[in-house]
C-alpha cells in the first residue's frame, strides 16, 4: 500500500468504526416502559392519560412505600403528574394508594360498582377496589384486605372537564388495571 493513502485508510476506518458504534450504542433518549415504572408497575400510560384536567402535558409520577409501620404492613403510594407546558413545575392528575386494612370492603353512596370481577366502586373523583383473598398475606400483611384506592382526580364533573358517566369510567379503568396488575404480580388473582 502506499504511504499516501494511509492516513486516508485510518480516517475512514475510524469512521466506519464511530458509525457501527454508534448504531449498536443503547438509546438515553428511550424511557423504559412505564408499566414498569408508573405507580410501582401497576398502571399502563393509556390508563393513566384516561384522567385527564383538560390541559394535556407529558404523564409522569412520584412514588413512595412505607412497610412496617403502625398497622400497616404494605402502603405503597403514588401521585400521577402531568408535565406543564409553559414552566417546570408539575401539576397532580390523580393519587393512588395501595395498602392493607382491617375492615371489610364497603359501598360509598351514590357510587358505582367496579363491574364483574371486582369488588369496589367508582365516583368521578375516587375509586377503591379490593384485591382477592389471599392477596394480603402474599404482600407480606396480617391484615385481610388490601385495597386499591384512587383520589384527588382533576377530571371532577364540577370542573366541567368530562361528564359524570366518563368520569366514572375513567377512575373505576384506572383501579381495576392497578388491581388487576397487583393480583397478577402476586399471583393471587382471582
Amino acid at each position: 500500500m502506499d504511504k499516501k493513502w494511509l492516513p486516508l485508510t485510518v480516517v475512514l476506518g475510524v469512521a466506519g468504526v464511530a458509525i457501527v458504534t454508534a448504531s449498536l450504542w443503547p438509546d438515553d433518549e428511550k424511557k423504559p416502559p412505564l408499566p414498569q415504572t408508573l405507580c410501582h408497575g401497576t398502571l399502563s400510560r393509556q390508563t393513566a392519560e384516561l384522567i385527564d384536567d383538560g390541559k394535556g402535558g407529558e404523564v409522569s409520577a412520584e412514588e413512595w412505600e412505607s412497610k412496617g409501620k403502625g398497622d400497616v404492613a404494605v402502603f405503597k403510594a403514588c401521585h400521577v403528574l402531568r408535565a406543564n407546558p409553559d414552566n417546570d413545575h408539575s401539576r397532580g392528575s390523580f393519587k393512588l394508594v395501595i395498602a392493607d386494612t382491617r375492615g371489610a370492603p364497603g359501598h360509598k353512596k351514590h357510587s358505582v360498582p367496579l363491574g364483574p370481577g371486582f369488588t369496589g366502586w367508582a365516583l368521578p373523583d375516587e375509586a377503591k377496589a379490593t384485591l382477592p383473598s389471599g392477596c394480603a398475606a402474599r404482600m407480606g400483611s396480617t391484615a385481610p384486605y388490601i385495597i386499591v384506592r384512587l383520589s384527588e382526580a382533576s377530571q371532577a364533573e364540577e370542573k366541567g372537564l368530562v361528564d359524570r358517566d366518563t368520569a366514572i369510567r375513567n377512575s373505576a379503568a384506572v383501579v381495576r388495571e392497578a388491581a388487576t396488575n397487583l393480583a397478577k404480580k402476586y399471583g393471587c388473582a382471582a
